[in-house]
């Protein structure tokens, strides 16, 4: 890729004529291709992703943003400094109609375990400045690593403040487990609508992953650290499995779910900081951690007994999985592997045993696919993981979890720590409940929380730490964070303890 001169970048370029910089006020003519925002994820030592799309009308129906048609060329530079005095990478990609004017750069030649910062310029203009940073040189620990979890977080049902002070806590790194758009439209108690109906088509996508972006508060929180992101269901569809179309609304013959479940993860490639539009990834933290990233939807079985809570004997079937076997493999070898100080498992849905006094759980989550946890949780042990962490979203609550050998039995050992962050603002405010639900038949429950927020998570050679980060509100705008609750683990000592 071209290297750019910094004043080349700064003052607008020169004209093919070689001499004349952009006036002013034809610079003011053209609209801001910035809207919505900036983003990096998937760091490694010495490369990062950085990602823009360009768009000067992003509700437009059409999915393009009001681009047109024409490619345009987008400049990018990295920096050691906010100020960009010292340019240590720099290029130019292009950003293509095709790709709803979206572009991915790997930015490489970095040092590792470095804080870098970003920008791009189009059309006259320059894009907001975004903070990254790469991975610890393998076989080095680099600090303590604080990474914000987060999931849910449904437009209309409230506003983004969690995002907002996700970035004012400044974090290493954010893991993003699930939903980060929602697909329906017109949500029961919405405090912001949704545009268009809902989400069917690759146009349909396109805007609303636009609409979502022009938010401040989200693109303050992309812009704040570099993200790793899985989808969930809400991306595509409510609680969808393989390509079964029982939940669709409106009713798709085979042909066009098919359709709709292509241009979803499309537009979600598009959308997001991303290596590729493989989800299942592994991202390594030097010898502190490896981030083993699951999806647990495309290759599932289809829920047993339904979608929702049940009492349901069909769970315990010996050949039910969650991952399909090659994933499940490709984790369990991962873990052999022994790469990092924690294992961390970031994924979509409620992992540990979570059950009412009739036996009744969630056919979504694991709980439904018991034997694929069971061999889980039991080939890691076989395999001397000693410090196996499991991240979860989805339920709009947050939990913190011992996880055990026998879940039927209360005196069975600790072998893991499962930790779930509430939603950004999906189910609006939530509630001030910190009553475990049905802790009597699942005592390895150690906490809950139904308002919003995240959960900031540090990860030390000797000690992994949660704070769960909550909101009284996100119906209105600014609310204040704080921590309500705060646990830690002990490397090589599972189970959660209380601070």
């Amino acid at each position: 890729m071209t290297r750019i001169d910094r004043r080349y970048f700064v003052l607008g370029g020169l004209t093919a004529a070689g001499s004349l910089v952009l006036p002013s006020s034809a610079l003011a003519a053209v609209p801001n291709p910035f809207q919505l925002g900036v983003a990096s994820g998937d760091p490694a030592t010495t490369s990062v992703v950085l990602w823009t799309r360009l768009a000067v009308k992003p509700l437009n129906a059409d999915g393009h943003g009001g681009m047109g048609r024409a490619d345009v060329p987008v400049q990018w530079q990295v920096a050691t400094t906010a100020g960009f005095a010292k340019v240590v990478a720099s290029g130019t990609a292009t950003a293509r109609y095709e790709d709803a004017h979206a572009i991915h750069v790997v930015a490489r030649g970095l040092k590792p375990g470095t804080v870098y910062y970003y920008r791009f310029r189009a059309r006259g203009h320059i894009s907001q400045v975004g903070r990254t940073r790469t991975a610890p040189a393998s076989g080095t620990f680099g600090p303590d690593l604080r990474i914000a979890v987060a999931s849910c977080a449904n437009y209309e049902s409230g506003y983004y403040t969690a995002y907002r002070r996700m970035a004012e806590d400044r974090p290493d790194l954010v893991l993003f487990l699930g939903d980060y758009i929602y697909e329906e439209s017109r949500s029961p108690g919405r405090v912001r609508t949704h545009a268009g109906g809902e989400t069917v088509t690759l146009a349909d996508y396109r805007r609303r992953y636009a609409q979502y972006r022009t938010d401040p508060d989200l693109r303050a929180a992309h812009a704040a650290a570099p993200w790793i992101v899985v989808p969930d269901d809400h991306e595509v569809e409510n609680n969808y499995a393989k390509l079964t179309r029982a939940n669709n609304r409106p009713v798709l013959s085979a042909s066009k779910w098919r359709a709709r479940q292509a241009a979803a993860y499309r537009a979600y490639y598009e959308n997001m900081p991303l290596r590729s539009a493989t989800f299942q990834r592994r991202v390594h933290w030097g010898r502190l951690a490896t981030f083993h990233m699951l999806d647990t939807r495309r290759f599932r079985d289809d829920q047993a007994c339904g979608d929702w809570w049940k009492v349901c004997d069909a769970a315990d079937l010996p050949g039910r999985t969650i991952t399909g076997a090659a994933q499940e493999k490709w984790l369990l070898d991962g873990l052999a592997r022994h790469d990092g100080t924690w294992d961390v498992l970031g994924q979509q849905v409620f992992f540990a045993q979570f059950a009412d006094e009739d036996g009744g759980a969630n056919m979504d989550a694991w709980d439904g696919y018991r034997a694929a946890r069971d061999r889980l949780q039991r080939g890691w042990l076989a395999r001397g993981v000693r410090n196996p962490l499991v991240l979860t979203g989805d339920v709009h609550a947050a939990f913190a979890n011992d996880l055990k050998l026998d879940y039927r039995d209360p005196g069975s050992a600790t072998i893991g720590t499962e930790l779930i962050c509430t939603s950004i603002s999906s189910n609006g405010d939530g509630t001030p409940l910190t009553e475990i639900p049905f802790a009597r038949v699942n005592p390895h429950l150690r906490y809950f929380s139904e308002r919003r927020g995240y959960t900031l998570v540090t990860l030390g050679r000797d000690r992994a730490r949660a704070d769960f980060r909550t909101l009284p509100v996100v119906t209105r705008r600014g609310a204040r964070v704080a921590t309500h609750a705060s646990f830690v683990t002990e490397a090589g000592r599972p189970g959660l303890r209380r601070l």
